[in-house]
C-alpha cells in the first residue's frame, strides 16, 4: 500500500475532501465557530456593488464590526445562518480579521 492512499484527501479549502470545514471566526488567532457574517466593501479599493465579508464569533462581533465601521466599510451584520441568502464574492476573512484583510 502507498502512503499516499494513508493519508486523507485535501480540499482546496483545508478539510477533508467530502468534509464541510466549519466557519471560523476571521478575528486573529480565533478558532471559534462563526456565529456573524459582517458584509464589508472598502469604497476606495472595490466597486459599490463588490461585498466582502468577515465570520465572526459572539466574542468578537462587535469589535471586527467596529474595526469596519470606523473606516466606514461595514455595510451590515447577518446571522450566520443567514449566509447563504447575501452575495458574497467568495471571501472570507481568513483568520486575517482586523489586522489587514482586504
Amino acid at each position: 500500500m502507498n502512503t499516499q492512499d494513508q493519508q486523507p484527501s485535501l480540499s482546496l479549502f483545508g478539510g477533508a475532501a467530502g468534509q464541510p470545514e466549519s466557519a471560523v471566526c476571521s478575528a486573529k488567532a480565533c478558532r471559534a465557530d462563526a456565529r456573524w457574517v459582517l458584509v464589508w466593501n472598502n469604497p476606495k479599493l472595490h466597486t459599490p456593488d463588490r461585498r466582502k465579508t468577515w465570520l465572526a464569533c459572539d466574542e468578537h462581533r462587535e469589535h471586527l464590526s467596529q474595526f469596519l465601521s470606523v473606516r466606514s466599510f461595514l455595510k451590515e451584520v447577518l446571522p450566520f445562518a443567514d449566509r447563504a441568502t447575501t452575495e458574497d464574492d467568495g471571501s472570507t476573512g481568513s483568520n486575517e480579521g482586523a489586522d489587514g484583510g482586504r
